[in-house]
């Protein structure tokens, strides 16, 4: 019993080592491997792994986090800011609603540029930290300009102009018209960030 056990584990280990019928084993039967077992086992290769230039590429974790901490506001503000066309702005509500809106969208815009430039100088990657810086200053100074003007017609509105919300909405237009162009520019600059390391 013993014998017949060790001839079969012999003849397994044998084939799938793919081995000659001679044995290393003293004393032990010689015996031909099935060719079918043997051919399956043979395409495996138990060597040492060959990597490429691809398989060794680990994505930039820099551009990465400075894209989605960028997009990820532009983005939000390209896909809530159209709602506001459907409604009427001559409605205060509304109106003050849209600007909330804007001036979230200029505060958040501000601190992802401050901290994607930051990150982006740490990096070394200077030419990049300065478009992106570009991009936060716009977010600083333009908000002022912008939420001056809203105010504006704001105030006019609650006095009594029926243009306010003509040019509210106008307003509105070049906001979301600003920030699409600024989104494209982004997408189109992701390639040189990633690259300017």
């Amino acid at each position: 019993m013993c014998r017949t056990m060790l001839r079969i584990a012999l003849r397994v280990l044998r084939c799938v080592r793919g081995t000659s019928p001679t044995s290393d084993i003293p004393g032990a039967p010689g015996f031909r491997p099935k060719p079918s077992v043997g051919k399956a086992f043979s395409r495996y290769d138990c060597g040492p792994l060959q990597t490429t230039r691809a398989d060794r590429m680990t994505p930039d974790a820099v551009a990465v986090a400075v894209m989605v901490i960028l997009l990820f506001p532009m983005g939000y503000f390209t896909l809530a800011s159209p709602a506001f066309l459907l409604v009427k702005l001559d409605i205060r509500p509304v109106a003050l609603l849209l600007r909330g809106m804007f001036n979230a969208h200029f505060l958040v815009m501000r601190v992802a540029g401050i901290i994607a430039t930051m990150a982006l100088l740490l990096d070394g990657r200077t030419a990049a930290a300065v478009g992106v810086g570009l991009l936060a200053a716009l977010a600083i100074g333009g908000r002022r300009w912008f939420m001056q003007r809203m105010d504006e017609q704001l105030s006019a509105g609650e006095a009594g102009d029926t243009s306010a919300a003509g040019r509210l909405r106008r307003l509105h237009w070049s906001g979301m018209l600003c920030n699409a162009v600024l989104l494209a520019a982004l997408l189109v600059s992701i390639p040189y960030i990633a690259a300017s390391a």
